[in-house]
């Protein structure tokens, strides 16, 4: 089975994401690290790059398995249930690292509608993996049950997927916010701001191409594009 030419373009947008944000966080950030005595800015360069990596890119690619793996429906069920569980480990330790850099830096928690939408889109992500483990695949509800939720879930997990990708955006806007204000003196049109905001943009481009491509009608049954139970009443 090939690779539909929307995946393509959403796999694109998922290198071009994670290179960015890795420029921006090395590069220009200086690095990451999960412990740093004397630049606690290493420790929060830690987040973005794994919520990216995470609730994003993995998350992308767990949603769209049902219209892009070519094996059966069980086998891409696991995929699809792996993949969104590496992305929740990933997208927890993230926040890890934000309330680590928060605490050793002196910095109040929670306080930003970027933590909220965050903390929001990481507590249903987390919810939807449990409840789709639950229902569909251990200890699995009835068939009749399965397919009365399908719909729920399938609109629920976009949900948290949007969350994601608003929390991303309000981060990057609030981070170079902070960079432009503060001490590190970043100008309003230097290469990192501008970066920063292209790297927004991106992340926004790959957000609408997936929601696009998995709700779009298609030819095979419904059962195997999970996602396509969205358009049913």
């Amino acid at each position: 089975m090939a690779v539909p030419a929307p995946a393509k373009a959403v796999r694109a947008l998922e290198a071009t994401a994670a290179a960015l944000v890795l420029l921006w966080c090395v590069h220009f950030r200086g690095g990451l690290a999960l412990n740093s005595p004397t630049n606690k800015g290493l420790i929060f360069n830690v987040h973005p790059v794994l919520m990216l990596i995470g609730l994003i890119i993995l998350g992308s690619e767990a949603i769209m398995s049902y219209k892009t793996l070519p094996w059966n429906r069980g086998t891409n069920k696991i995929v699809h249930l792996v993949l969104h569980a590496v992305a929740l480990f990933l997208g927890s330790f993230g926040v890890y690292a934000a309330f680590k850099f928060h605490n050793e830096s002196g910095i109040d928690n929670l306080y930003s509608l970027h933590s909220w939408v965050g903390l929001g889109a990481i507590l249903l992500y987390g919810l939807q993996w449990v409840s789709g483990f639950a229902t569909f695949f251990f200890p699995g509800a009835s068939p009749t049950l399965r397919r009365a939720v399908l719909p729920y879930h399938a609109r629920a997990g976009l949900v948290a997927y949007v969350l994601a990708l608003l929390a991303a955006e309000l981060g990057f806007l609030e981070k170079i916010t902070f960079l432009q204000a503060g001490a590190a003196g970043v100008g309003r049109y230097s290469s990192e701001a501008l970066m920063v905001n292209f790297t927004a943009i991106v992340v926004s481009l790959l957000g609408a191409s997936v929601v696009l491509y998995v709700t779009a009608p298609g030819q095979q049954n419904e059962h195997i594009l999970g996602y396509s139970a969205v358009h049913k009443p």
